[in-house]
């Protein structure tokens, strides 16, 4: 039996797995069902679209920004399965919210802004739920399962995430939007359900007052967290890894609509593929490595990742789309000339991009005292967030601007090159500590 095999049949892995897998199903559900309707039945404008897009990522991600420490301060001196069952019970709240904010796009009332503000909310906390929850799925890690199964663990959570993200998108994209708001509710309450499975994960460390200031301990965690420079080489490596993923998950809607003539239907594919390959990439660098946690192969894994952004831009830019036509569906979309080349730039962005990003992950948990693993993945997210705010605000301007979809793809590629250079820097500090150590 292998180790992802085990893990998935062990009580201390499978009920984290499927609430993990269940939460981030439920967040692309609704998440992308909400940008679908509204990108496709309430605008009818590229740079209004490309905007929307923007502005809900950015909703989703203030969250982690401000909340982030407290997140991980509470994850590391309180019990973190504890903490999984009152942060799912909360999801099935933010759920009702987001579900009324669906029924009531679906229904046409009037003003629309009524039920775009009910959906913001809703999205707005579930940014909430993921920040505390976020530390939590990668720190409880190390301290249910053996040094030799973190990684493998790790890569599991991360091919599943996708893969939920991968269930949720396609979802999103082909039900209607009434029955999306019927799924994001029924989903939380099975979130619920099998978290109060997770066994008991208490804290390491002594119990200690809790810094509310979100500003103040924002910055003494990521201070107090980075003076290792391979933790502070993973955080800025993974964080350029978002930058490049929000950008493309802004882009993807309007330019499915604009740019390649397509229905939403093309976009939850497109999205799907995407998601498919991360997690295929997730899997096959864990493989590579067999088992143990290396930056080895994050430096090629980052260029790639930009070589395939550069032939999703020129597929891009050579894409025509018959006028009159109508948007097209999948079938034909898929007999278009240059789908097939388009989607294996996609499969080729999101496989490299899984390769080059667990690993990182997994050095944040096994490079630190099991009892700072969650203030460290807190201290992550706070940075990812920062870059992700980046990322979006840098998309939304380019639009301002009147800069064309097909170009501001090619920013990605640039973000590859500083993420390879970091790779490059994380592996030549994990030789020379391994040096020390021999």
């Amino acid at each position: 039996m292998t180790t992802s095999t085990h893990l998935v049949a062990s009580r201390r892995f499978l009920p984290l797995f499927v609430t993990q897998l269940l939460g981030a199903f439920n967040d692309n559900l609704f998440k992308n069902a909400m940008v679908l309707f509204v990108v496709y039945n309430v605008y009818n404008s590229e740079a209004a679209e490309a905007r929307f897009s923007s502005v809900a990522s950015g909703i989703f991600i203030i969250p982690f920004v401000v909340l982030s420490s407290l997140a991980g301060q509470l994850a590391d001196m309180r019990d973190k399965a504890q903490i999984i069952r009152i942060v799912k019970f909360c999801e099935i709240l933010i759920m009702l919210i987001g579900g009324a904010g669906l029924v009531l796009a679906w229904m046409g009332v009037q003003p629309q802004n009524l039920s775009i503000g009910l959906m913001l909310l809703a999205l707005f906390f579930m940014g909430v739920h993921s920040t505390f929850f976020g530390p939590i799925k990668y720190a409880i890690l190390p301290q249910h399962l053996h040094d030799n199964e973190v990684l493998a663990g790790t890569g599991l959570v991360e091919a599943g995430t996708y893969i939920a993200i991968l269930a949720g998108t396609i979802l999103a994209g082909w039900i209607p939007v009434e029955w999306a708001a019927v799924g994001v509710v029924l989903t939380a309450m099975i979130g619920y359900a099998t978290g109060r499975h997770v066994p008991p994960a208490p804290p390491m460390i002594e119990a200690q007052p809790l810094d509310w200031n979100p500003l103040t301990s924002s910055y003494r965690l990521v201070r107090h967290t980075l003076h290792d420079r391979r933790v502070f080489e993973a955080i800025m490596a993974i964080s350029f890894f978002w930058a490049v993923g929000t950008i493309l998950f802004i882009q993807f809607p309007p330019l499915a609509k604009n740019v390649l003539n397509a229905s939403k239907e093309v976009t939850s594919l497109m999205m799907v593929v995407f998601s498919v390959g991360v997690a295929l990439g997730s899997i096959s660098v864990n493989a590579l490595l067999r088992g143990a946690v290396s930056a080895r192969y994050s430096m090629p894994s980052a260029l790639a990742m930009g070589v395939f952004v550069v032939l999703f831009y020129l597929v891009c830019h050579r894409w025509t789309a018959g006028a009159g036509e109508g948007l097209l569906d999948v079938p034909h979309f898929i007999a278009h000339p240059g789908a097939i080349s388009l989607m294996l730039a996609l499969l080729g962005i999101a496989v490299t991009g899984g390769m080059f990003v667990v690993p990182l992950y997994a050095f944040l948990t096994t490079f630190v005292a099991k009892s700072e693993a969650a203030r460290t993945i807190a201290a992550n997210n706070i940075v990812n967030s920062g870059a992700m705010v980046v990322g979006a605000l840098i998309a939304g301007s380019l639009t301002a601007l009147h800069v064309p979809l097909t170009e501001q793809v090619l920013l990605s590629a640039v973000l590859c090159l500083f993420s390879g250079w970091l790779g490059r820097l994380l592996y030549r500090s994990e030789r020379a500590a391994a040096a020390l150590t021999r």
